[in-house]
C-alpha cells in the first residue's frame, strides 16, 4: 500500500480538534475593538461567543404538529405575549418581541405550547419582524389546517434604542390571514379580546 501525502495530511487533521471558525472571528473582533481576547476576563469569551452563535441559529423547536378535536368552527383562539429575541439582519443586533396569535380552527385545535415553538422557530435567525409575522402567521396556517390566522408583535428593536438616534421605541407589525383579512367583525372581536 502506498500512503501519499494527501493521505498523511487527513490523518494528522482528524487527530486533531478542529475549532469552530466563529472563535477565531470572535478573537479577530475582540482585536480590531482594542482589546486582548488573552486577558483574564475575556480569554474564553471567543469559545462563549461561539456556542452563543451556534445555540441561537441552530435553534431546535421541537414537536410542532399536535393537534386536538375543535369543539366548534366558531371560536376563536388567542395566544398573547409569547416572548421572544431575534436578531436583526441588518446590523446583527437583537431585538425582542411580544407575540400574539390568534386562529379560528377548522376542526382541530392546535397544542398550546406549538404557538411558542412556532414563534421561537422563526424568531431564532436574522430576521426583520414583518418577515416573523408573516412566517408565524404561514406556519400556524400549515399546522392547523385553517386559513384564519392573525399574528401581531410588538417589538424593541435595539439596532435603534442603542445606535443611530438612540430613542427607545415600540414597532408593531401585523399578519392577517383568511377571515382576519377579510372580516372587520372578527379582527374586531380579536382587538376586543385583546383590550379585555
Amino acid at each position: 500500500m502506498t500512503v501519499t501525502a494527501r493521505d498523511s495530511i487527513d490523518d494528522a487533521s482528524a487527530s486533531t480538534t478542529t475549532e469552530d471558525p466563529l472563535v477565531d472571528l470572535a478573537r479577530r473582533l475582540l482585536k480590531e475593538i482594542g482589546e486582548d481576547p488573552d486577558r483574564d476576563g475575556l480569554r474564553d469569551t471567543p469559545a462563549r461567543f461561539a456556542r452563543w452563535w451556534r445555540e441561537f441559529i441552530d435553534y431546535e423547536p421541537g414537536s410542532l404538529g399536535t393537534l386536538f378535536e375543535s369543539i366548534g368552527t366558531s371560536q376563536l383562539v388567542v395566544v398573547s405575549d409569547i416572548q421572544v429575541w431575534s436578531l436583526c439582519e441588518h446590523h446583527l443586533l437583537p431585538f425582542n418581541c411580544s407575540v400574539t396569535i390568534a386562529y379560528r380552527p377548522a376542526g382541530q385545535l392546535l397544542g398550546l405550547s406549538k404557538f411558542a415553538r412556532v414563534a421561537h422557530q422563526y424568531a431564532h435567525r436574522l430576521q426583520v419582524q414583518e418577515r416573523l409575522v408573516d412566517q408565524i402567521a404561514r406556519e400556524i396556517s400549515t399546522l392547523s389546517g385553517t386559513p384564519d390566522v392573525a399574528v401581531i408583535a410588538k417589538g424593541e428593536h435595539l439596532c435603534m434604542s442603542m445606535r443611530g438616534i438612540k430613542a427607545a421605541a415600540q414597532m408593531t407589525s401585523t399578519a392577517y390571514r383568511g377571515g382576519f383579512g377579510t372580516d372587520p367583525g372578527l379582527r374586531a372581536e380579536l382587538f376586543d379580546l385583546l383590550r379585555a
